[in-house]
């Protein structure tokens, strides 16, 4: 696959090796060097996400952490999933698996973009006036419906399998709070000892 919006021998990728990722299902391919985004964008990809209330079309408009639409939901090997990961920050890695949040059956096409053609009935806050009765259908009904549509990425259902650095730090006394009990024990312990 050729990637037409990709500068010839600009930037500080390594074209000499080639990786593989999925997007959305797709199989795509960047460089050493390349963030999922600028992969994305080297292949043609920039309708990337949908916007959180009515479904409409996003793609990158930012760089890094400025970046507010591409939000993506990461797969890696084993059970490893990160929700909301922005593509702007991922490093491409082989074998790198990621999709599209916030729609339904996929980005290009979703059932959530009718949002849209109601909005007159969706104003900010809506939730708060309109789910109000009858008062035994909030449990039951009116919550787990704004839940599954408040939600972006998927939380992981099994313990993260990776390992991290830790240190246990010890303390003899520790004083929590800066009032008047406060001060007056750290006093305390300091003249002690």
């Amino acid at each position: 696959m050729s990637q037409i919006y990709r500068l010839n021998n600009v930037g500080y990728i390594n074209r000499d090796k080639k990786i593989s990722f999925k997007f959305n299902g797709k199989r795509y391919f960047g460089y050493k060097g390349d963030t999922l985004a600028s992969a994305l964008l080297a292949n043609g990809v920039h309708l990337v996400g949908r916007s959180f209330k009515y479904h409409r079309p996003r793609g990158f408009v930012g760089a890094g952490v400025d970046e507010p639409n591409a939000k993506v939901q990461l797969y890696y090997k084993g059970a490893n999933t990160e929700p909301n990961a922005n593509a702007t920050e991922v490093e491409l890695v082989e074998g790198l698996i990621a999709r599209s949040q916030n729609c339904w059956p996929s980005v290009s096409f979703d059932f959530g973009a009718i949002n849209n053609l109601l909005n007159k009935f969706f104003p900010a806050g809506f939730y708060y006036k309109t789910f109000m009765w009858p008062k035994s259908f909030w449990y039951k009904i009116y919550e787990p419906i704004i839940r599954k549509a408040a939600g972006l990425g998927i939380a992981p259902l099994k313990p993260d399998p990776d390992k991290y650095e830790h240190k246990y730090e010890y303390c003899d006394v520790l004083v929590a709070g800066s009032g008047p009990s406060g001060l007056s024990s750290a006093l305390s312990a300091a003249k002690n000892g």
